[in-house]
């Protein structure tokens, strides 16, 4: 079983306090139910939207000649931040509250996970808590045992199933609900997603070094985007199926190289499922981990502050406990 960091803080009064109960811990008193499973239901808005992208995307990659190298640069950079706003900000702040930010850090990552579009902060912790508490069952969003595409863009295209709506529904969500740049960016999430991932990026080569409207549209703005959202899914599903399991060979996560690169560091998802409360999500630190990077930086500023973190004595122990044998620390 997954053992649960129980971090404590003392108050004024010097009594310690337990930290609230967690919602990313895995749940094993759920069982599915039997019989036939429901019906899947084609979501043909988003097939056909999702279809598009792509196609545009592709298109996108056939300018890159056109396309100036300070727009590269930026391309990079815009892929940079918004990718920062999910893992270290949607993910690693918001769903696990790994870390604490302070109110500038809040609004930057709010910000940047507008530019990345992958739902508002608010739904994407939710769906995320729901996935870890019931991972590769019917209550998760990308459950990966219903193969690659589906856990990768398929659940995207489909109607959740109903457990899914209906775990998700049973959360304790207040702090979330308590966080006013959460509900913020929630109620102006489509003005943010206009403004953040499309608008800013495109505009900034135009109007800074004569880039082409065409060009700054399909490569910062279309072709960066589809990009990020390619190696947030990989997390879902290529670090589901591919790799090792060092920490506990008992669940699907795998330790995968190649989502640790495109996701800046969201990779080590072994060592993830079985302490979600880490906030470098990987025993190594730094180490391949743009994100960790980040936060660090971040906590030397003064602007984020209690980063979460596993002893190496206990990763040491779980792993010899139920790791596969690949484990080797550094």
């Amino acid at each position: 079983m997954t053992e649960v960091l129980v971090k404590k803080h003392k108050s004024s009064n010097g009594n310690v306090l337990p930290e609230a109960t967690r919602e990313d811990v895995f749940d094993h008193s759920y069982k599915e139910k039997e019989g036939p499973k429901p019906p899947s239901t084609i979501v043909w808005t988003n097939v056909v939207l999702m279809t598009l992208l792509h196609i545009g995307a592709a298109y996108g990659v056939s300018v890159i000649p056109s396309a100036s190298p300070l727009t590269l640069l930026w391309s990079l950079f815009c892929f940079f931040i918004s990718a920062l706003g999910v893992t270290a900000g949607a993910h690693r702040l918001w769903s696990h509250r790994s870390y604490k930010a302070t109110l500038p850090l809040k609004i930057f990552l709010g910000l940047a996970n507008s530019m990345s579009f992958q739902n508002d902060i608010f739904e994407w912790a939710r769906d995320h808590r729901v996935h870890h508490k019931y991972s590769e069952t019917d209550a998760d969003p990308h459950n990966a045992v219903r193969g690659f595409f589906f856990a990768h863009i398929g659940w995207l295209m489909l109607r959740k199933h109903p457990d899914v709506i209906e775990k998700g529904k049973k959360l304790e969500l207040n702090d979330l609900k308590s966080d006013k740049v959460v509900m913020f960016q929630r109620k102006y999430y489509k003005p943010s997603v206009l403004l953040m991932c499309f608008f800013v990026p495109m505009s900034v080569p135009w109007y800074f070094w004569g880039e082409s409207l065409w060009v700054a549209y399909f490569v910062p703005a279309l072709l960066r985007y589809t990009l990020v959202l390619n190696a947030t899914w990989l997390v879902n599903s290529a670090a589901h199926m591919w790799g090792n399991r060092p920490y506990d060979e008992g669940i699907n996560p795998r330790e995968n190289a190649f989502v640790t690169f495109s996701a800046i560091g969201e990779g080590f998802h072994n060592y993830h499922h079985t302490f979600p409360f880490d906030y470098a999500t990987s025993e190594f630190g730094c180490k391949l981990n743009l994100t960790t990077c980040f936060i660090d930086a971040m906590c030397f500023l003064g602007l984020a502050t209690d980063p979460k973190r596993v002893s190496h004595e206990l990763v040491a122990a779980r792993s010899q406990r139920t790791g596969d044998g690949s484990h080797r620390s550094g």
